[in-house]
This record gives C-alpha cells, sequence and structure tokens, in this order.
C-alpha cells in the first residue's frame, strides 16, 4: 500500500537528526521529496482552480525549500501510495510545522486512489519558512470501513489518478 515503506519511525540519519518519517502509534509519516513548486504574484494572475495558471509557480529541485512570508508552496510525497477499497486516508501536518506556522494541506485519499500525494504547504507567517525535502512533513491516518465502499476513486476515474509528481489543479 505504501512504498517506500519504513516499518519503524527514523529520527536520525547518522549524526544528523530528521524530523521523523515511518510507522508511528496510529499512522504513516510521510516524507515531501525534493521537487516543489512555489508560487509567485510575479505575473500577478487571479488563481483560478478551472483555468490554473502554470506561470504562478516557480519549480525548484532542492533538498530545502524556502517558502515567501504569506505564500504557499506545492510538493509530492516520496511514497507512492495505493489505498484499498476499505479504507479512507486522513493527511495532517506534523506538529513541528504547525508550531512555526506552516500548514500542511492535502484531501483526504479515497478508496482505491493511487500516487504520489500533492501536498501544499502555506506559510502563515510574516517570515521566510523553510521545508525539508526526504524528512517528515504530514501523517497519513487510515480509517478502516465495514465493509467496501459503493463507488470507489478508480470506479469514479478520478482525474488524481494515478499521479506522479508535483500535481497541478487540474479543471
Amino acid at each position: 500500500m505504501i512504498e517506500p515503506f519504513s516499518p519503524e519511525q527514523v529520527k536520525c540519519s547518522g549524526q544528523r537528526r530528521l524530523i521523523s518519517y515511518g510507522t508511528s502509534s496510529y499512522g504513516y509519516d510521510v516524507r515531501c521529496a525534493d521537487e516543489f513548486k512555489v508560487f509567485t504574484n510575479i505575473n500577478s494572475t487571479i488563481v483560478d482552480p478551472k483555468d490554473f495558471d502554470e506561470n504562478s509557480f516557480v519549480s525548484l529541485k532542492s533538498d530545502v525549500c524556502i517558502i515567501p512570508p504569506n505564500s504557499f508552496a506545492l510538493a509530492r510525497t516520496v511514497e507512492y501510495f495505493r489505498i484499498p477499497r476499505e479504507v479512507l486516508v486522513i493527511c495532517l501536518g506534523k506538529s513541528t510545522y504547525a508550531r512555526c506556522g506552516i500548514i500542511v494541506n492535502v484531501t483526504p485519499l479515497e478508496p482505491e486512489w493511487e500516487g504520489h500525494v500533492t501536498l501544499e504547504f502555506s506559510n502563515t507567517t510574516p517570515l521566510p519558512a523553510k521545508i525539508y525535502a526526504h524528512e517528515g512533513v504530514a501523517q497519513m491516518l487510515f480509517l478502516g470501513a465495514d465493509e467496501p465502499c459503493a463507488t470507489s476513486y478508480k470506479d469514479r476515474n478520478g482525474k488524481y489518478q494515478g499521479q506522479q509528481g508535483v500535481t497541478l489543479p487540474k479543471a
């Protein structure tokens, strides 16, 4: 269901401390990959989810991402998910980031959805904020149902099914 999978919580790599990732008490802490799209208002366009302008982002591949004050960035999980038909997944940001004013937003992962999860990081502070790639950023909570759902994301041919990389809004 999760690839790559870490069966225990990882908190360090050699001498370097990490923001933890892997299996936790009742969930799984995901990592952020090193691919980012940082929002910019340089083109002064209107943010329209039905007609999104890709020029509203600057693409970055790096071990860290600096998000401007009162702005946001998109990223993706290192992990690829395949959600079973009788499971719904809810994602919440890690407290380490929340305590710095960085909010992680992800919509629920519906039954039979699969792909890399696109993560949205909102910097609610008046200062630049740093996100670390290859470290924990959010926790996935898995909710099991008593029976499989009647109609899954796959059944509906959801537009984000099988997404790879950072995926922008689709109308």
